[in-house]
Parts: structure tokens; sequence; C-alpha cells
């Protein structure tokens, strides 16, 4: 962690064990990631995904923070430095290794059958096979009780009809977990991609998260044997868990993206001179400075708090909601702020800036949008619900 960013001293409420592994992400993420990154997003393609992905396989934070079936089993404030260090990258990185963890990964460790786990979680921990995780539609985002995805008995069987949109790994995934309405509710379904019937067209023009891989997922009478269904659970109650855990992560990942941004600022800020001093010397910039400084430092420690709330088997949802919707606006902000310091050049791929906050447009409306946020902890506050 920068020391010019770091005036709270939050380094020293983190552990031994803490910073290793934060510094490990940070040296891989340097060496692995950022010098290809912004050439990444401006062709809209990772060179060598499945080579990224067993690297990271290799570092051990997929699925970091669950426990057995080759998972390093460490701690979620462990996880949520090692998103901030990813996302610091890019966002479509971070969405990778949490899409991977989080979501796929943690709703078979959750709620899957031990075949099932045996399975498919040694590999995927490993980066050797990678996951995708199926619940979003077109006609139902924030309302995924409407999906229209079906799954009907056949005999001993499962029948999978639907399509998913703006899925993350969805063209590259060698499983996807598959959420779909049933007589008996909403159930989630491991779903191999190599499966009749399954595809999963790549979507393209995308102007954010283009160092990342979207895809709709087509399911067109997809047979499956009964086992395929996760046994542990019916109802939103299974997806929604799993949400919980990735919207975890963005709370530490948003703060890499302004980490980086604030750090390019300063830096131009203390080197572009204009009227024959610094621009880091104008009263004005010093405070676009500061206001992104004293942001940044308040989320990283409601990041903090949450992580020792989570590791303490206390964290809420709605602390979730407050996690992801704070941390993600201010990020977003301090990314617009950082832009105007550079100036013209805050456009340039040359800089992070743009490339950050073309991405966090994104982040502030995936894994719940301000608006059901707000709503969360509306209700949380006031005892009322106005979702409806």
């Amino acid at each position: 962690m920068d020391d010019v960013i770091d005036i709270a001293g939050i380094d020293a409420l983190l552990s031994d064990d803490e910073r290793a592994t934060r510094d490990a992400v940070r040296a891989f993420v340097e060496r692995r990631v950022s010098p290809f990154v912004a050439d990444w997003f401006e062709r809209g393609e990772i060179d060598d995904l499945r080579g990224l992905a067993n690297d990271l396989g290799q570092l051990g934070v997929l699925g970091m923070h669950l426990e057995g079936y080759g998972c390093a089993g460490m701690s979620a404030t462990e996880y949520g430095l090692a998103c901030l260090e990813l996302e610091a990258a890019d966002s479509g990185i971070r969405s990778l290794v949490s899409v991977q963890g989080s979501l796929a990964m943690y709703a078979i460790w959750r709620w899957g059958s031990e075949e099932q786990k045996q399975r498919w979680l040694p590999g995927m921990a490993a980066g050797e096979l990678i996951g995708c995780f199926g619940l979003t539609e077109a006609d139902a985002g924030s309302d995924p009780a409407s999906m229209r995805t079906r799954a009907r008995r056949d005999g001993d069987d499962w029948v999978l009809e639907g399509r998913k949109m703006w899925i993350t790994n969805g063209s590259v995934a060698d499983v996807a977990v598959v959420w779909a309405q049933t007589d008996g509710g909403i159930r989630g379904f491991v779903v191999p991609t190599d499966a009749t019937g399954f595809s999963a067209p790549q979507i393209h023009h995308k102007l954010s998260l283009r160092a990342s891989v979207t895809s709709e997922l087509v399911l067109d009478a997809v047979r499956l044997p009964a086992d395929a269904v996760l046994p542990e659970v019916v109802g939103l109650r299974g997806p929604l868990s799993c949400l919980n855990e990735a919207r975890y992560g963005i709370t530490w990942g948003a703060l890499g993206a302004a980490r980086s941004a604030l750090t390019a600022a300063l830096t131009y800020a203390g080197e572009r001179m204009q009227f024959g001093k610094p621009i880091a010397a104008f009263q004005l910039t010093q405070q676009k400075l500061v206001d992104a400084v004293v942001e940044y430092e308040k989320g990283l420690l409601l990041a903090l708090h949450l992580g020792r709330r989570k590791d303490a088997g206390e964290l809420t949802p709605q602390q979730v909601s407050l996690g992801k919707l704070n941390n993600v606006r201010e990020a977003l902000e301090i990314c617009r702020s950082a832009r105007t310091i550079l100036g013209a050049n805050g456009i340039s791929l040359e800089y992070p800036v743009i490339r950050h906050a073309a991405n966090l447009e994104s982040v502030l409306t995936y894994e719940g949008t301000v608006e059901m946020h707000t709503l969360v902890l509306g209700q949380a506050i006031t005892g009322i619900p106005a979702f409806r």
C-alpha cells in the first residue's frame, strides 16, 4: 500500500499474513497483468486467458476463501485484499477471479453434492477448469424470481430451456452453474458446457469491462442427469448467497481501481507544469486529491471492518450492501475526479484512469444496482420494504 495514500495508517491494522498475501498478489499483477491490460482492454481480448487462469490458480486466488478441494482456505480479509490488488490492474481481471471463486465455485462448495465438489472444485481451484454463473436474464436482472429459464423432469433426467445474459467467463467456461425455475421452485444445476444444446455466444461492442469475457448462455433442450442439480438448496436463497460472496469482494476490489486512478493523478499532478509550477501546487488540485484520499481511506476502513466481521461469521447481507454501494460509488467518483486532474490525457489508455472509470460504470450496476442496494438499506433503516 502506497504510504502517500495511507495517511490513516491502515496498513498497521493488517496482520503479517494479510500483508504477505496482498504483496504476493500485487507482485503477480505487476508482472503478469499490468504491462498488458491496456492493450487487452483496447482490443477487447485477453491474450491466453486459459494461461492466465492457470497462473491465477498457481497463485492460489481461485476460491481462495474456501476450504478443501484444493482451495487455499484463506481468510475473508485476505481474499478482499487480493480483490483490491487484482482490480488495481483491471476490474475485468478481478471479475474473472470473483466469478470463478465467489459464484461458480462457491455455489458448488456450499450447495453441491460431494460428488459434484470432487468432480469440479480441484480443477477450478487450479485454474485448469473455468466456471461461470448463469442467473441474470435479459428481462430478469434485479428481479431474478421472474427468470424464464426452466428445468423440467423427463424420466430421471432434467431438461433445461432458456437464456442467460451478461455472463462473465461464459464462452470460455468448462462448467456453468445455471439457475432455473422448476415445479418445485428455483434450483441450481451444474452444466458441463460441452453438453448438447448448450452454447455461449460472446457479447461484443462493450465499452466497459473489455478485458473480460462476457457472454450469453443459450440452453436449447440441454439434457442433464438427475445428479446435475445442486441438492442442498431450493429457492433464491441459493443464488443470493453466492451474490453476497461476490459483492463482498467487490467492496474491496473497487478500491483497487480507485487507488490506481488516484496514484496516477497524484504522480501526474506532481509532474505537470502550468504557470511555472506543478499543478499539485494549486489549491483546487490539492482539494481534489485530498477528497479522493479521504474517501479512499474511509472505504478501505469499511472494507476492512466488513472483512473482520465476515471472518468472525457476523457479516449480514445489509452490511454487504453498505460496502458495495458506498465503495463502488466513491471509487467511481475518485476516478472521475482523477480524470479531470489529467485533463485531456485522462482519456488516453496511456494512463489507467479512463479505463477504470469505464469499468466501474459496469461494477456500479452488476451484483446489485445502486437502486437495489439503496432499498436494501432503506428497509434495514425503516423496517419498510419499498421494492414494489
